[in-house]
């Protein structure tokens, strides 16, 4: 049987065009079933031009729906100005609540560092200018991405999203006031530096999320994702911070609502 929740959440970063959801029908189905799992709401977010289009729109499709727009760091090999006052446009809307994802990925070389590093500093910019959190993609460059973060003066509101650090990397964010949102990654239990850092995040500054079809939890490993399964990760979660399920559920529900401002759109 599917895990159910008895206390409601947001998935704080999801993909639901990526899930299948292409049209208002598809987003309802989606949304349902993760509404019966106990999770209420969800931030669908971009990776490119196009899908920043798609989110914005999807977000006025369904009032359980909000978006982050961005260009993802592997897309930012052509980083056109065109696409910038694009980007800036999406970035007023109302129901647009972050921007991101972006950051920093050296693990792929699909665009160059430097594209990726002057992207980043542009989006940082845009999140300050229009007073939304940024949402951060950061996979093997935690260095970098927390010295741009320092150079260019971080927004008010920073979110790591799908934390990949271990117990170092979590106290440097903890310390300088970043909100670390973790994955299905925190149930593999052959990840104990992730999951000795998800342990110690102080209550308000922790986030979940699915980073769906991305990153299925146990014990659905290796299937396709879908908001339904951020049940899994506050079970485990839970587990690992030896709190209650309906506790941390509640942490993460007032946490999400805090971060994106949902409460102002209810």
């Amino acid at each position: 049987m599917p895990e159910v929740l008895t206390a409601p959440v947001a998935d704080a970063h999801t993909h639901l065009d990526a899930c299948g959801a292409a049209d208002p029908d598809g987003v309802r189905e989606l949304l349902d079933r993760a509404e019966s799992a106990g999770v209420t709401r969800v931030v669908t977010v971009a990776d490119d031009l196009a899908a920043a289009r798609w989110a914005a729109e999807a977000s006025t499709w369904d009032d359980r729906v909000f978006a982050a727009i961005a260009v993802h760091p592997t897309r930012t090999a052509e980083f056109s100005d065109d696409t910038k006052r694009a980007l800036e446009e999406l970035a007023i809307q109302p129901r647009v609540v972050a921007i991101g994802e972006t950051g920093l990925d050296y693990y792929w070389d699909y665009s160059p560092p430097e594209a990726q590093r002057i992207a980043f500093r542009w989006h940082i910019e845009l999140a300050k200018r229009v007073g939304k959190p940024l949402m951060i993609h950061d996979r093997d460059a935690h260095a970098d991405v927390l010295s741009i973060l320092d150079e260019e003066g971080a927004p008010e509101t920073v979110v790591f999203h799908s934390f990949s650090g271990d117990a170092g990397m979590a106290a440097r964010c903890v310390e300088a006031g970043y909100v670390l949102s973790f994955s299905g990654t925190v149930t593999f239990r052959n990840a104990p530096g992730l999951r000795a850092a998800a342990a110690l995040v102080p209550a308000d500054q922790l986030l979940v999320e699915t980073d769906a079809p991305f990153l299925t939890p146990h014990p659905y490993r290796g299937r396709p994702n879908e908001p339904y399964c951020v049940a899994y990760t506050v079970r485990a979660l839970a587990e690992l911070r030896g709190v209650s399920v309906a506790e941390l559920a509640k942490t993460v529900n007032v946490n999400s609502e805090r971060v994106f401002r949902l409460d102002r759109m209810a």
